[in-house]
């Protein structure tokens, strides 16, 4: 198990993901631009989403689970009610305010794999599901001996899954509508990195006895540094390999991550300023990720200077950065203004 240093690191790892999270909105719906015309976003999209997931399905790995019929019913009734009643109930008071025709927008919303925004807690809770079922059928089957074996075969398809997204001329399944409501095309697209952050979890010994050796960092240096390359600039391979390079990356870059906050970890405790801060919003990042949306800066004529003047990473990332910031203090702000009210934390916020 994980000693509570490394669960202060891994809190403001989940903090610094949610800023991530926050800062590429910032400079996408902000500055009403898009990956084409920044390096920044591109590079920051590789990772962001894998990493909020890897850490999601970490977090989901308890060891001391019995995975009985009454504790795993409780565990999804609770998961339903923290995922589903906030998303829509934000979802539907951001339309209702930033849209011009409310019914329009809410149906495309809905119809829209990633609902307006809100996509994020409700494929996730599709994962949760996903994994309590393999968990719950394979725990009770020889002692559970084949949990870790079922997870990888769900592993393997879920990648597969994935694959065919980028394999137009062989799989068209998710082009159907059905597929696009139910958000499963994101589901496809991210499951692989929650299945990583639970194995990650299981075999977290040997993990760090990877992260220790002499080889393993720089091996992931080289993958993160020649995938990237070669999607975001030299594009050697092409039709269905062409996301091979990007896959790679997403891969190596969410480890990377992971072993500078791991190494590091004394850095991010609650005793320096910039761990209390990652770890503060680390522990509220439903409630960023919910809120964040009203409060983005609408800020085009940055985004034209930014398209005249490419090439700007630091810049770039500087600007959406600091207003990034100011978007979760008001998120947060917020949040504690609603929470006055027990009904309120309890049924949009899952607290009780």
């Amino acid at each position: 198990m994980i000693n509570k240093q490394r669960l202060e690191w891994l809190d403001a790892l989940r903090g610094f993901t949610m800023l991530m999270v926050v800062t590429n909105h910032t400079y996408g719906f902000g500055f009403d631009t898009n990956t084409k015309y920044s390096m920044f976003m591109s590079l920051c999209l590789l990772f962001r989403m894998p990493l909020f997931f890897f850490i999601s399905g970490f977090l989901a790995y308890k060891a001391s689970f019995s995975w009985n019929l009454r504790e795993t019913g409780q565990l999804i009734a609770k998961k339903l009610r923290v995922q589903i009643v906030p998303t829509v109930v934000f979802m539907t008071a951001y339309i209702a305010i930033a849209a011009k025709h409310f019914w329009p927008k809410m149906e495309e919303a809905w119809s829209s794999p990633t609902k307006g925004g809100y996509w994020f807690t409700m494929v996730l809770l599709e994962m949760f599901l996903a994994y309590y079922a393999v968990c719950f059928v394979f725990k009770h089957i020889k002692g559970g001996k084949w949990v870790n074996y079922a997870l990888i075969v769900l592993w393997l398809i879920a990648i597969f899954a994935y694959a065919t997204l980028y394999m137009p001329s062989w799989f068209s399944w998710y082009k159907d509508p059905f597929w696009k409501i139910s958000s499963i095309t994101e589901l496809a697209r991210n499951f692989q990195f929650f299945l990583l952050g639970n194995f990650v979890h299981r075999y977290w010994g040997q993990v760090q006895h990877l992260f220790d050796s002499k080889w393993f960092f720089p091996l992931l240096i080289a993958i993160a540094f020649l995938g990237a390359g070669d999607y975001l600039k030299w594009h050697n391979l092409r039709l269905q390999w062409a996301n091979l390079p990007r896959t790679m990356s997403m891969y190596a870059l969410v480890l990377i991550i992971v072993a500078f906050f791991r190494n590091y970890a004394s850095w991010f405790t609650k005793d320096t300023c910039i761990g209390n801060a990652l770890q503060y919003i680390g522990v509220r990042t439903l409630d960023i990720y919910l809120i964040h949306y009203f409060f983005i800066p609408k800020l085009p004529d940055v985004g034209v200077w930014f398209k005249a003047h490419p090439q700007n990473f630091v810049l770039e990332g500087t600007t959406a950065l600091l207003l990034a910031l100011l978007v979760v203090a008001f998120s947060i702000l917020t949040s504690h203004v609603l929470r006055i009210s027990p009904f309120f934390k309890k049924w949009l916020f899952g607290r009780e």
